[in-house]
């Protein structure tokens, strides 16, 4: 079923000619021939045991009382990092956690089977959501071994959310989640040639996923195509007692975004150009000042430059905040999961790592541990500057700024550099990205295929203020139609797949 968006798949399942257990069957029939041979992608860490049973007990559903909703039989892979209560582990690609499986599901997880998604299985990732050493290699876990581009498989498929944005390209599932503290869905996603959402933080519950900073992680969604993102996205919102964040909204949530896919979404939109995320790629910049002409001619007004200027001014902030939340977060998240969980505290983590360091650390160590460990507690007076300082320069002196300044419904720029060559000898080699003020802020941002360079994909990224997820997606969504930039990799037998069906249309 290669590039069909879930419309499509409903469409086929509702005319009798596809069962959800059909479905599983030819996404695991794939993930066997090119993630687990062939090309090996090593994107898949788990295969739910339970997927064929429960997509067949879903089929018995449809045909006894119809369809739930959208993602009635729909399969998805989940991040390595979020807490699934059946037979998958959630170790964040740590061999530290590999033991009983988590206690019960995250929330977000509820939501989709109550939706009646199927949970495909868990993909792999950076371990510890690339929180572990500032020398990594971005796709590599302990548990899982290096997942690799399908683009180019000597490339880095970027990180953390790594297996889930190489799942979805791959069409190793439907969609996928993936969780961002700073770039960790928006850069795989572009990298990777997929659609990805990092929502307001306070969107979609934090409960349940192996944390690095509560400031700035939430979950989200990597899809083809924006459609599919903004369906996935409606089934992960709903407010959670045992996560204050969702309950303290400032903004509207909606259970249903497909409402704000408008192909006319463009016109009279004002879109800012953050021009300080230029430069570091001549290629790049040159596509982009394509994407910005073709912003023009749906009707933008684009206004350029509308830099945001405190950009760079937060990083030593961040990196202190992450690493005492870090701290703070994990042994919590630990304390939550029970007694028989194999490692109770960051503390014995790194202990765990030291004694199997020929498995753990092959390749590069793990000084942001150690430098959490380090850290003091939530309270402490440094630790609460940071925090102000972030929220400052990236919400009121950053992005609210220049929104407000140049009036804008948005910001644009490229969302990060191209796959460079994976070298777990040196680690990753970025030249650029535009995810922080978006991150740090804690507001929403959008990424989706701007086209190739050299057969390498690049990603246009839309951000803006708290909870303008439905704005967001109304411009990259008119953006996607009017490009239909998305090139599936040639990748893996397709034939094989499914010979008759509807390619999605950002696909073509």
């Amino acid at each position: 079923m290669h590039e069909m968006t879930i419309q499509e798949l409903q469409a086929r399942m509702a005319a009798g000619t596809l069962t959800s257990r059909g479905l599983v069957e030819m996404y695991l029939a794939r993930i066997a021939a090119i993630d687990r041979q062939g090309p090996t992608l090593n994107a898949i860490i788990e295969i739910n045991p339970d997927a064929l049973a429960i997509a067949a007990a879903l089929d018995a559903e449809r045909r006894q009382s119809g369809a739930r909703g959208p993602l009635h039989g729909i399969p998805i892979l989940l991040k390595d990092n979020i807490d699934t209560g059946d037979q998958m582990q959630t170790t964040a690609g740590s061999l530290a956690l590999v033991g009983p499986p988590a206690p019960a599901d995250a929330p977000l997880v509820s939501q989709l089977r109550q939706a009646g998604a199927v949970i495909l299985g868990k993909t792999n990732l950076s371990e510890w959501a690339n929180f572990r050493s500032s020398h990594s290699t971005s796709g590599w876990s302990s548990r899982g071994g290096q997942t690799r581009n399908p683009y180019a498989l000597d490339r880095n498929p970027s990180g953390s959310s790594s297996g889930s944005a190489v799942a979805v390209t791959a069409n190793l599932c439907a969609v996928a989640v993936g969780t961002e503290t700073d770039g960790s869905i928006t850069s795989p996603a572009s990298v990777n040639g997929v659609v990805g959402i990092k929502p307001t933080v306070g969107l979609v519950s934090r409960r349940g996923i192996i944390p690095i900073a509560h400031s700035q992680d939430t979950a989200g969604p990597l899809a083809r195509c924006v459609a599919d993102a903004a369906i996935l996205l409606g089934s992960l919102t709903a407010p959670d007692p045992g996560d204050p964040a969702t309950l303290d909204r400032a903004g509207p949530v909606f259970q249903d975004y497909t409402p704000f896919l408008d192909r006319g979404g463009l016109a009279g939109a004002r879109i800012g150009v953050a021009r300080n995320f230029f430069g570091f790629n001549e290629r790049v910049d040159r596509l982009l000042e394509t994407c910005l002409e073709v912003l023009r001619h749906q009707g933008a007004e684009v206004v350029d430059p509308a830099p945001v200027l405190t950009a760079g001014q937060f990083e030593e902030s961040e990196a202190l905040v992450l690493l005492v939340e870090f701290k703070a977060d994990l042994n919590a998240y630990l304390a939550q999961r029970g007694p028989t969980t194999p490692v109770q505290s960051l503390a014995e983590i790194i202990e765990f790592n030291e004694r199997h360091a020929e498995q753990t650390m092959p390749f590069f160590g793990q000084d942001l541990l150690h430098r959490a460990q380090a850290q003091g507690p939530l309270t402490g007076h440094t630790y609460q500057q940071a925090l102000a300082i972030n929220q400052q320069m990236a919400r009121d002196e950053g992005i609210d700024a220049t929104l407000r300044t140049h009036r804008l419904d948005a910001i644009v720029a490229a969302t990060c550099t191209l796959a460079w060559l994976t070298d777990p000898i040196n680690g990753d080699h970025y030249q650029g990205s535009c995810t922080s003020p978006a991150a740090v802020a804690g507001y929403p941002h959008i990424t989706v295929p701007a086209g190739l360079i050299s057969g390498l994909p690049i990603g246009l990224s839309f951000f803006g203020g708290a909870y303008q997820e439905p704005t967001l997606i109304r411009l990259a969504y008119a953006f996607e139609q009017a490009t239909l930039a998305r090139r599936r990799p040639e990748i893996g037998d397709w034939s094989k797949i499914d010979e008759v069906c509807v390619v999605c249309p950002s696909a073509l």
